[in-house]
This record gives structure tokens, sequence and C-alpha cells, in this order.
């Protein structure tokens, strides 16, 4: 009689998948057998080392004797001293007093003070004595104020030069001059005003050549006199 197996209880059926799984599990403990790691325990230890005390050399110090202090010197003898008699006379000193008798007259100079004398300009038009200018020196009193304006026109035109730049540019115009007679007849204190500098300092030159003067007097002395004119530049 011959003996059947039953399929079920066929051991070589799965016996590839227990060989997968067999091996699978060889090769997961090996690999944990390879990481595996170990920590050595180290212990540190502390060495205290001591050091040998040496011995402590105690200086041996010799007691020195001092000397006595010498006895104090002797006091000094007693100076003599000797009263000289004075016989020379002092002579005082008299001071005699500041103090004026009243019995006595003091006299008192009288100081003359010299009165500065003050510039007074005296204008043209109200002085006594005008100033005289060359040429009007035999002329009457009366008539010298006159005589000064004829001869003041005769030198302005007899100087007169018109600028060539303001011709050329046409200007024209009044140049109002003023100037002071001084006290010793020379003129000063020339100003200008007018339409161009080129005017005005023509009209300088021709004040500038004024000649020397007799001064004009008020109450008998020289004083300054202040005196102005117009120079008119007209183109022909």
């Amino acid at each position: 009689m011959e003996i059947k197996k039953s399929p079920k209880v066929d051991l070589r059926k799965n016996s590839g998948l227990y060989f997968v799984i067999g091996l699978a599990l060889v090769l997961f403990i090996s690999w944990r057998a390879i990481e595996w790691k170990t920590f050595e325990k180290n212990y540190d230890y502390e060495t205290l080392t001591v050091e040998d005390e040496e011995d402590e050399v105690i200086p041996i110090t010799e007691q020195i004797k001092t000397p006595p202090p010498p006895p104090p010197p002797p006091p000094p003898a007693p100076q003599v001293i000797e009263i000289v008699q004075d016989e020379e006379d002092v002579e005082e000193t008299v001071i005699e007093s500041t103090e004026t008798n009243e019995e006595e007259i003091v006299e008192i100079v009288d100081v003359e003070v010299e009165e500065e004398e003050e510039e007074e300009d005296v204008p043209f038009a109200v002085i006594e004595d005008v100033p005289i200018f060359p040429g009007c020196e035999g002329v009457k009193k009366s008539e010298r104020r006159d005589c000064f304006q004829e001869q003041m026109n005769k030198h302005i035109h007899k100087n007169f030069r018109y600028p060539e730049i303001a011709q050329e540019m046409g200007i024209q115009g009044r140049v109002y001059v003023s100037f002071i007679i001084s006290k010793d007849g020379s003129i000063t204190n020339i100003s200008m005003r007018g339409p161009d500098k080129n005017l005005e300092k023509e009209a300088h030159r021709i004040i500038s050549k004024l000649p020397l003067m007799t001064p004009g007097k008020q109450r008998g002395r020289p004083v300054r006199v202040p005196f102005s004119i117009p120079i008119i530049f007209r183109l022909q």
C-alpha cells in the first residue's frame, strides 16, 4: 500500500520563502554587529604634588652697642655790658610849618591867556573887504566886488578848454564849482558838481589856475571867504 502525501503538509512548498526570510535575518544581524560601537571609560586622576618646604633661614643678628652720648657743654659765661655815657649833643631838626600867616599878603599874578582865533568863514556877498583879484588893486572899494566877478569870468574864458571825449559823446551842461579863498589869498577846498566827470575835471583845472589874491577882511582881520561860480559847457 502506497503512502499519499498531503499537499498542505508539504514542507518543500514554502522552502524558498523561508530561505529568503532567513537570509534577510542573517544580513540584518550581521549589519547591526558591524555598526555596534563600544566606548571606553576613561578616568581622570588629578595628581597633587606636594613641594618640599624649604627650611626658613633665620639670620643671626648681632646686637650693636652704641656708645653713650657725650656730656653737654658748660653754659657760656654771661657777657659784660658796658654802659657808655653819651656826651655828644644831638641836634634837633625843627620842621617849620607850611601854613601861611594870616597877616601875610599873597600876591596873585594875572596870567594872560591867549585866545585862539577861530577860523571864521565869511561869505563873499556880506564880507566887508572882498578879496582883491590881481588887476583890481586900484579900483574903488565899492567897485571891487564887480571887478572881482569880471576878472573871474575873464580867467575862465581864457583857460577854458572843452574836453574832447565830452564833445565826441555829446555831453554838455553846467558844473557848479565852489572853493575858499584862504587867509593868505590861496585857493583851497575846490569841489565840483556836474553832469559828467570829464566836465568836472576840466572845471577843477580852470579854478586851480587862479592866481594868488589879496585875502578878504572882516573887522580888519583876514578871514576865509567861500566863493562859488557855475561854469557852462555848451556845444556849438
